[in-house]
């Protein structure tokens, strides 16, 4: 399930594996949005092996295992990682190496 995982996180330039109901997964969903940056999202408690796929977010590393974010194919981090990114203005940097920021 790793594998499956990666692919997906690979498929577009800003991943972001999150739950409908997570607080922390929407402000960081925002967060991309209010940049003008369209994430995909896959909301692992609306998937069918949404459950498999967070135990393999776990096994990456992603702890807590969502909001679990990937840009240009590479695990950024959760929510904690984000906003310090963010703050420090590498997120930017990162999101237009990736093409998905082009100002």
């Amino acid at each position: 399930m790793e594998t499956n995982v990666l692919k997906l996180a690979a498929q577009n330039a800003v991943v972001i594996f999150s739950k409908s109901t997570c607080c922390m997964c929407h402000a960081i969903k925002r967060l991309f949005y209010e940049q003008g940056v369209n994430p995909t999202v896959y909301e692992l408690d609306e998937q069918r092996h949404g459950r498999e796929m967070e135990q393999a977010l776990k096994r990456l590393g992603c702890t807590p295992s969502v909001p679990a974010v990937f840009v240009g194919g590479k695990f950024v981090g959760t929510a904690h990682d984000l906003l310090t990114l963010q703050l420090d203005g590498s997120l930017k940097k990162m999101l237009k190496a990736a093409g998905a920021l082009w100002l």
